[in-house]
């Protein structure tokens, strides 16, 4: 096979993942313009064609990088690594850099400046983690690597997805029929024509005429609006305005979100490559995770201050049937896009809704994949894994009604012409008041930091399975050692928002609960050491 060859599972994984693609660009182009001030003009002609040369670069590399494994090892079944724009850091990013100093100087060149700043040492800490990867790896249990992925995908992507089938039914349930009809009921449609394609076609088709049937999504001047910024934006290199921020106090202040999303985006990309594995894919932890930082770094240099990352869903793509090419024809499509300005019309030509199908189906995949690819006694490790993520979902549900009640209220009182200031915020509510079934502060508590507490505690039952008691102390003192510098569980309410407690030493009690959980675990060996036999569960 020739490394320009395009199979027909790679158009469909290339439909999937252009779609998830496109949704960062769109979402960054509407928090960009809306929130921080950017023109669109400025969004369309710097920040995009320095998106476009990260994805570029990446896609291309992971392509390569599966063509070689697959001439090495005589396959025609290799399945590149999904990279893109990685939607966390993008709204971290966003709320906790760009937005605030858009804020405090009204600048949205400044507030650009820093974000690149951030993206930067983001990146460095992405290519530092590419040499203890392996270690990592190494010394943690695939049920945890695993289980992490599988609580993202079962709510940040299906549950987030499936809500939006059940939203526009008629639009939506027809596109996810396909879907299951080939990639479950392994029906081949006539012509050969690919499910995802004829999902998508469907989906598009459905939505123009969505007005028709009483609920329509489309806004008919969104085309014309689209035109405007067509043209060619060559990616502008501005390490000047990347190095004019480079200073002690600007470092200092958004330290608390450089250093966690640089190790999350590690941690994430690592157990993306230990899903790959799990699928039969084996790539190098070193040279991945290398290349994963070094795209965020030259996405810094052009303009781009979002970091780019390995995604999760490589079992969702293999089950597409996608090879290297659907990562080739992905990286040509959204430097295009971004090259050319193309984003307005592709939102008017392509919703959301037309493509969701596919991104729902992903989701399962890699959710089943946790159970399928672990020992079958460590499923009750993957299904603790899973928990922390349906808090952190519940957390931004709960977040998002009361910013949304809050803006309601302050526009009943203009409209009332009141000056009083009453606001409806998070934190006027008391940590253990139960105006939920259970408190609040136990829930943000959990969903801090979910992916890193996901991999805490499938490890340590994963470890208690097994019978090696001391492991379990050990990954419970990792715990303790976490949460004491607020890497989870740590969190500082202001309003709506919820902050991260790095820059300081959070609330010591996570700290000792986890201490007296591994005081146990280590007595446990001393005094009641009988591994129980993995296969009695």
């Amino acid at each position: 096979m020739k490394f320009w060859a395009i199979s027909r599972g790679d158009l469909d994984g290339f439909f999937g993942l252009m779609v998830d693609n496109l949704i960062q660009i769109l979402v960054l182009t509407g928090l960009c313009v809306g929130l921080c001030g950017f023109p669109l003009k400025f969004v369309t002609a710097v920040v995009l064609p320095g998106a476009a040369v990260s994805l570029l670069v990446g896609n291309l590399f992971y392509a390569w990088q599966a063509y070689q494994l697959g001439k090495r090892s005589n396959r025609s079944d290799v399945t590149a690594l999904p990279y893109g724009i990685n939607t966390v850091s993008l709204f971290a990013f966003i709320f906790f850099v760009i937005f605030p100093t858009y804020q405090a100087t009204g600048d949205y060149k400044q507030a650009w400046k820093v974000g690149l700043l951030v993206s930067f040492l983001s990146g460095l800490i992405e290519v530092l983690g590419a040499f203890i990867g392996v270690w990592i790896r190494k010394y943690t249990p695939r049920a945890a690597l695993l289980s992490a992925l599988a609580g993202i995908a079962i709510t940040f992507i299906s549950m987030d997805f499936l809500v939006r089938t059940f939203e526009r039914p008629i639009l939506a349930f027809l596109p996810l029929g396909i879907i299951l009809l080939q990639y479950f009921g392994r029906v081949r449609f006539p012509f050969g024509v690919p499910g995802g394609l004829l999902s998508v076609i469907v989906g598009i088709g459905l939505a123009h005429i969505s007005g028709w049937m009483g609920d329509p999504i489309i806004d008919p001047n969104a085309f014309l609006n689209g035109k405007e910024n067509i043209g060619f934006y060559f990616p502008q290199f501005v390490l000047a305005d990347l190095f004019s921020v480079l200073d002690y106090t600007n470092i200092k202040a958004y330290f608390s979100i450089i250093l966690p999303m640089g190790i999350f985006n590690v941690i994430g990309s690592l157990q993306n490559v230990e899903s790959a594995e799990a699928s039969g894919d084996s790539f190098d932890t070193k040279s991945s995770l290398l290349v994963n930082g070094l795209g965020t770094i030259v996405g810094t240099f052009f303009g781009s201050p979002f970091p780019t990352t390995i995604y999760i869903g490589h079992p969702g793509w293999k089950g597409l049937g996608a090879k290297h090419g659907y990562s080739v024809l992905n990286g040509l499509f959204i430097t295009i896009v971004s090259l050319f300005g193309f984003v307005g019309i592709l939102q008017a030509l392509i919703p959301i809704e037309a493509g969701m199908a596919i991104v729902l189906w992903i989701g399962i995949i890699i959710a089943s994949q946790a159970f399928q690819a672990t020992p079958k006694h460590h499923a009750p490790a993957v299904v603790v894994g899973l928990l922390p993520a349906l808090s952190g979902w519940a957390v931004l549900l709960i977040q998002n009604v009361f910013f949304y009640l809050d803006g309601k209220l302050q526009t009943i009182l203009a409209e009332l012409g009141s000056k009083d200031s009453i606001h409806f915020f998070l934190s006027d509510i008391p940590p253990h008041f139960g105006f939920l079934p259970y408190a609040l502060s136990g829930v943000i508590a959990l969903s801090q930091g979910f992916l890193i507490t996901s991999m805490v505690w499938a490890a340590i039952v994963v470890h208690l399975l097994d019978g090696e008691w001391n492991k379990a102390a050990i990954w419970s003192l990792v715990g303790a050692a976490l949460s004491l510098v607020g890497w989870i569980h740590g969190y500082q309410l202001v309003g709506n928002s919820i902050l991260n407690q790095f820059t300081e030493l959070a609330d010591p009690k996570f700290a000792i609960a986890y201490s007296l959980l591994a005081t146990l675990f280590f007595l446990t060996k001393f005094l009641f050491d009988r591994k129980k036999e993995p296969d009695s569960y």
